[in-house]
């Protein structure tokens, strides 16, 4: 039987069918006007047994304070003790890029992901100026807004998260190695696999992944078979180290390459530089002739089911359009033009919503052309992760970074955004 609970500052009342600890998500009223429906992990609140041994969730409020005012960083509305439970209310935010990526058949498609990645990069660009590593990049962990940030990119679950920088030195964490690997083995780097100390080199080869298996629909580590948790791990970490990153994005344009080369090309505690890397897509994107009308490929896809639906109401949906992928929540309906919609801004929804979370349910393991500059296959680093080569892909390739072509010389990226950029794509890729 449901039990009602009607603490946390007396504004939600919390129905509750299963024990916290089997990461049970519920209904919530918020001050009696909306009703959310709960999800895994849509739902943007927290809530942990007081009595837990290491507390994540506090620590989590605690990052959530410090990162309040970026954007794509969710409002903390609450946080504290409630009863036995640790609590951390935040905004409503709508579905996952995984939910989303479900929905859209599990492909999406160039303009699509171009346009999740400036975003991402920025978020995680904004997590580590504050001094931190998120440490579990990964589709779930990456909302879209609601209302009129529904086209906006939100970063959730620092649970996993490092400082990596004192914030009274500035100094670096030393590097170190027998590290176990933290976050989803899917997407860790390379580097986390050899139990490397994570940096902020890490966070963007794990977006890296995120990238193409949007692309591409799946890695070629998934689905590997194993006894124990530690070796599949073993099993993922011996094929992701030995997939040239040639192969991994084959058919796919080769700014995905360079991206992961110059993730592989910086030195432990060397900063990023955050605009070649976002250059290099928004290149590729205006190379492309694509339109930055912030329509998505769930947009069109929502769109087009409901034109059916209007049309066709007595009609089975086409095989595109198969009721096994469920809207997410979060994903509106229509009225009118894909892009006047999305402009317009015309979905609503706001409030809270709520989250429930075992520490033990952590990923956790074993203990427009902007430059015209192409460069050299000479200055490119090696197209695998453990051996240098040559790339024999001929195709027009944005400039690196003096960092990139000289991976062991200096401590960080001073070169910012290029003055040739055209000023009105400049302006249109003001995503915040």
């Amino acid at each position: 039987m449901p039990v009602e609970h009607c603490g946390l500052l007396d504004e939600f009342k919390r129905v509750s069918e299963t024990p916290i600890n089997n990461r049970s998500f519920e209904n919530v009223d918020v001050a009696d006007t909306m009703t959310v429906n709960g999800r895994r992990r849509h739902q943007d609140s927290d809530g942990e047994n007081t009595k837990t041994k290491h507390p994540q969730l506090l620590y989590e409020a605690k990052l959530y304070h410090i990162l309040q005012g970026g954007s794509g960083i969710p409002s903390i509305r609450w946080s504290g003790v409630d009863g036995e439970d640790n609590v951390l209310v935040i905004d409503l935010l709508g579905p996952s890029l995984e939910d989303l990526f479900v929905y859209c058949g599990r492909k999406f498609s160039l303009k699509t992901v171009l346009m999740l990645a400036d975003q991402m990069i920025t978020r995680i660009e904004y997590v580590h100026s504050k001094g931190f590593l998120h440490r579990d990049i990964k589709p779930d962990n990456f909302l879209m807004g609601l209302g009129r940030k529904a086209n906006q990119v939100y970063i959730i679950d620092f649970g996993l998260a490092k400082r990596y920088r004192d914030p009274t030195t500035n100094r670096h964490i030393p590097y170190r190695e027998d590290k176990n690997l933290t976050g989803t083995a899917r997407y860790a780097s390379c580097n986390t696999h050899l139990g490397i100390e994570q940096s902020r080199r890490d966070d963007l080869e794990s977006l890296g992944y995120v990238l193409l298996y949007f692309l591409r629909g799946s890695l070629p580590w998934q689905g590997l078979k194993a006894a124990t948790k530690k070796q599949k791990y073993d099993k993922i970490r011996e094929k992701k180290v030995s997939t040239p990153i040639e192969v991994l994005g084959k058919s796919h344009p080769v700014e995905f390459a360079s991206y992961f080369h110059y993730c592989h090309s910086l030195t432990f505690d060397q900063r990023p530089d955050y605009g070649f890397l976002k250059r290099l897509f928004r290149d590729l994107f205006a190379q492309q002739g694509f339109e930055l009308d912030h329509v998505f490929d769930w947009n069109i896809l929502k769109y087009q089911q409901t034109q059916k639906i209007k049309v066709q109401p007595q009609t089975s949906p086409s095989p595109g359009a198969s009721n096994s992928y469920p809207m997410p929540t979060g994903v509106y309906a229509y009225s009118g033009d894909v892009s006047e919609h999305i402009r317009s801004g015309n979905a609503t929804g706001s409030g809270v919503k709520m989250q429930f979370k075992s520490p033990a349910g952590k990923n956790i393991g074993v203990s427009n052309p902007l430059d015209k500059n192409v460069f050299e296959e000479a200055n490119m680093p090696s197209t695998s992760y453990s051996h240098a080569g040559t790339s024999k892909r001929n195709s027009l390739k944005p400039s690196l970074t003096p960092e990139a072509a000289n991976p062991g010389r200096g401590r960080g990226s001073k070169i910012g955004p290029s003055n040739s950029w055209i000023s009105s794509l400049q302006q249109n890729w003001s995503f915040k």
